[in-house]
């Protein structure tokens, strides 16, 4: 098939667009910067082009001809930009790939939205009917998005939806890395009592939820969480990153108020310079926003079913931090 994947040469496209590849599809991937990946997707075969969602034109070049869509591009941990930008890239942008994937004849679109639409997971685990509350501009223009769906499934547009929980994995220069970078001191520093829980997904599991999405008719309308089997505390989140070490990692308790109150205060400094903080509300909510979800639907409806556990997919990112020396 010939299949189009916004956002394809970032980490969670790139391991999607290798997959269809490799399965002997026809690849467009569009993206608006090259990313680590453009030279190496070349190499096997997709077609690269370098653009925008929010440029109608090049979605409609790209979406020419492709039976499927996946829609994985978006603005995320841009903090030096205004809200404008996210709202022009993850609303008006998901609209654009939409009308262009529907006016080409595309037989399913997926959306790739965030668990982050439900934010702080009040009664954990949820799943995908529990509240939609976002905490911050990206979640709630992500949660817009799926409004933006929903609008053109009531035109009769075959559409899915995936909710990814955290991703991870080799090519991931972000996510992971900092959790490896301060487990390999064997101390880490744990604002609050680690008990708030973190639901990871291995980007391999994702890509199977993703390709099933794409394929099984009964994903037509539906939403799904996409996660791995189980969900931990942090506490056993990094014991489990120490463990890809071969580390004992000392864990240290610390209250996490005035750490809150640092990111706010570095915020608020940043900001008039336009100029990223070192350090942001979104990235110490990590500390106490709990996250623990439910796979149930996707694994009764799509017969999803994670096989890359924790100990394993950790093990082969570690490997590649250190190969690509990161670490």
């Amino acid at each position: 098939m010939r299949i189009l994947v916004t956002g394809g040469t970032g980490f969670t496209g790139s391991h999607l667009v290798r997959r269809l590849v490799g399965q002997g599809h026809s690849v467009v991937c569009l993206d608006n910067q090259p990313g680590l990946f453009a030279d190496e997707l070349a190499e096997l075969g997709a077609e690269v082009v370098l653009g925008s969602v929010t440029d109608r034109d090049v979605v409609r070049r790209t979406a020419d001809g492709a039976e499927i869509v996946h829609h994985v591009a978006a603005a995320f941990r841009q903090l030096d930009v205004p809200k404008s930008v996210y709202h022009d890239v993850n609303v008006t942008g998901t609209r654009n790939v939409l009308e262009a994937a529907r006016d080409a004849g595309a037989r399913r679109l997926v959306y790739c939205s965030t668990q982050g639409v439900h934010g702080h997971v009040e009664n954990p685990p949820g799943d995908e009917a529990s509240p939609i509350a976002p905490e911050d501009y990206y979640q709630q223009t992500k949660y817009e998005g799926e409004l933006v769906c929903q609008e053109f499934m009531r035109d009769g547009m075959d559409i899915a939806i995936v909710r990814p929980t955290a991703i991870y994995g080799p090519g991931d220069p972000a996510r992971f890395l900092m959790l490896f970078k301060m487990a390999r001191k064997g101390r880490f520093l744990m604002f609050g009592d680690g008990e708030t829980t973190y639901h990871p997904v291995y980007i391999d599991n994702l890509v199977d939820l993703f390709e099933l999405a794409a394929e099984r008719p009964e994903a037509r309308g539906r939403t799904y969480i996409g996660g791995d089997a189980e969900f931990y505390s942090l506490n056993d989140l990094v014991r489990a990153v120490g463990r890809a070490m071969n580390l004992d990692v000392d864990i240290v308790h610390l209250p996490f108020r005035p750490l809150w109150l640092a990111a706010v205060a570095c915020e608020t400094a940043c900001a008039p310079l336009r100029i990223s903080p070192p350090l942001f509300r979104r990235r110490v909510d990590w500390f106490r926003q709990v996250r623990a979800f439910r796979i149930d639907r996707a694994r009764d409806e799509l017969g999803y079913e994670p096989k890359i556990e924790i100990d394993e997919g950790l093990k082969r990112t570690y490997d590649w931090y250190r190969a690509n020396g990161y670490l």
